[in-house]
């Protein structure tokens, strides 16, 4: 079941103190994408409980965001406090990339690329399995640079999974550049809707643009979602900066941080 405790503002301090506490970086990639995963997690996904075999499925492609995902773990019951104040201590399970032991994750990411053949795995057996669940996908932009996610959506295409999501969090930037100076892949729009998906585009900090996108109507295809983001949305001086993808914060940056997003949990 959604979780109406799972707010992006929420989701944005966890992703700060764990990442303070812990001493790591990629706080930029995981700001990016709490507004997204707050919209899933409180409000699109069903029978999440991971006992439940017709759940819905999700795949964080850009693994190295966990920690919202973690965050929204939390906030919907699944990984308790313990487990969260253990993020990338030794012997945890709550590392830099989510681990399918995790209770709530299926499936394993990091290795960009990866994730989007998985949730077309996953929506292909949902097939095979006469089950309503859906699956849902979050990549990056820049992922979108890698060959095996183009097969993927061929194969999806040809498929017709029209079960599956795709959404890309257009942050415009990667590890050490913008994008558009890596591999330009402008326009995105029309190169996912040449190889058949169902294309739509939205604000991806706007909640209600997101939910309507995601709860509408769907074609007789897979459908991809390119959520317009900010890299370090919520945090002044981490927007739209490609240091804050591994740049860990000192103590003054923590506290600006924390006055900046508010939310006490």
């Amino acid at each position: 079941m959604t979780s109406h405790n799972c707010n992006a503002a929420a989701i944005r301090r966890i992703i700060i103190e764990q990442a303070q506490r812990a001493g790591v970086g990629h706080i930029g990639s995981a700001l990016s994408i709490a507004d997204i995963v707050a919209v899933l997690y409180g409000r699109i996904l069903k029978n999440t409980d991971s006992a439940d075999q017709d759940r819905d499925r999700f795949v964080l492609s850009k693994g190295h965001a966990a920690l919202a995902l973690y965050a929204a773990l939390f906030l919907s019951g699944e990984v308790n406090a313990e487990e969260l104040a253990s993020y990338c201590n030794e012997g945890t399970l709550l590392g830099v990339h989510p681990e399918h032991e995790v209770s709530g994750i299926d499936f394993t990411t990091g290795s960009l690329g990866h994730g989007l053949s998985f949730a077309v795995g996953a929506a292909l057996a949902a097939r095979l399995d006469n089950s309503t669940r859906s699956v849902y996908a979050l990549l990056s932009d820049a992922e979108c640079n890698e060959g095996s996610v183009w097969e993927a959506v061929m194969f999806a295409a040809h498929h017709r999974l029209a079960n599956l999501t795709a959404i890309i969090d257009c942050n415009g930037q990667q590890a050490l550049a913008k994008t558009v100076d890596v591999l330009d892949m402008h326009p995105l729009s029309a190169r996912w809707q040449s190889f058949g998906w169902q294309v739509l585009q939205v604000d991806g900090h706007d909640e209600k643009a997101l939910e309507t996108a995601l709860a509408g109507p769907r074609a007789d295809a897979p459908r991809v979602i390119l959520a317009q983001t900010v890299a370090g949305k919520g945090v002044s001086f981490m927007e739209g900066l490609v240091k804050w993808h591994y740049m860990p914060m000192n103590d003054g940056e923590y506290k600006q941080a924390l006055a900046e997003i508010g939310e006490e949990l």
